[in-house]
């Protein structure tokens, strides 16, 4: 079991970054876009990780904080989440919107997820209603202008996300159309999770 890695990023988006330690290795680590937006100005980086054993495969899923690694895995352990879904998840909710959504029972809101159907989403409830006994912190994000580089990271993270292409880019576009500012790959991704759930 991996607890954390800590080393330098060498390599960063919204769904992964490679962080290099002092051997001279690269992890490979999955994100959701919650960690990618504390990520900003880091060049070094501690990761909270959990690793997922598949026969196939060993994924690491990263976390800038251990509240955010632990509701992970309590996701997990719905039946019918699997770890994308449950990044998903992250990525559209704060954590504390997911604990106040399951402390007020809106399966609802949980059932706009891309991936979580009304079945799974009243079956998350009811899993992890005693689980949660305190509400997470979140972290504030701050918005920068960038270029339009933005919107191709965007489309890369959602499509990588699962959202298909197509419907990705027709909502981007008509969001950056529609928006007075210049917004960073992080808020049109929040911006087109919104509008396609």
């Amino acid at each position: 079991m991996i607890a954390y890695i800590k080393g330098s990023i060498s390599y960063k988006s919204p769904t992964e970054i490679h962080v290099e330690t002092s051997g001279g290795v690269a992890y490979l680590i999955n994100i959701s876009l919650l960690t990618f937006s504390q990520l900003e100005n880091l060049k070094e980086v501690k990761i909270f990780t959990q690793l997922i054993v598949k026969e196939d495969s060993h994924t690491l899923y990263g976390f800038m904080t251990e509240e955010e690694k632990n509701l992970f895995n309590k996701l997990l352990s719905v039946s019918g989440i699997g770890p994308n879904t449950a990044r998903v998840i992250l990525s559209s909710m704060t954590p504390d919107e997911i604990v106040r959504s399951i402390a007020h029972d809106d399966h609802v809101r949980f059932s706009k997820v891309k991936g979580i159907g009304p079945k799974t989403a009243k079956r998350l409830i009811l899993d992890l209603k005693d689980k949660i006994t305190k509400e997470l912190a979140t972290s504030d994000v701050n918005l920068v202008k960038v270029d339009n580089s933005a919107r191709n990271e965007a489309l890369s993270a959602l499509t990588t996300l699962g959202f298909p292409k197509n419907s990705v880019e027709k909502v981007l576009s008509q969001i950056m159309k529609d928006s007075a500012d210049s917004l960073d790959s992080e808020a049109l991704i929040k911006a087109v999770l919104k509008k396609m759930s």
